[in-house]
């Protein structure tokens, strides 16, 4: 989904920065996800509404790290682990899709 900022010129620069992203990707036959916040969230924590603080702790547990003092690294380990625990969901639905197209 598009994310709106509250600053015009903000919004503008992500968006322009997740089409280069996507158009990249697809110019190299790279899938392409996407996850809500809320989504990250919840795989992580087990809440969509948890709090950057509790991300990080879980993030640091799971993959049972050291204290890390970038947050944007752990918001990047975030979107794997959701990643990764929605891979295999994302695999069933694509070949329960299969099977209905071939039925």
């Amino acid at each position: 989904d598009i994310f709106v900022a509250r600053n015009v010129a903000s919004t503008l620069k992500l968006g322009q920065a997740r089409g280069a992203i996507i158009v990249a990707a697809k110019a190299a036959s790279l899938p392409v996800f996407e996850y809500s916040a809320n989504q990250v969230k919840k795989a992580v924590t087990g809440y969509g509404h948890a709090t950057k603080e509790q991300i990080q702790k879980m993030t640091q547990n799971l993959l049972k790290m050291p204290e890390v003092s970038y947050r944007k690294e752990e918001d990047a380990l975030a979107v794997a682990i959701c990643h990764h625990n929605s891979r295999g969901l994302l695999e069933k639905i694509k070949k329960t899709e299969q099977r209905t197209k071939n039925n």
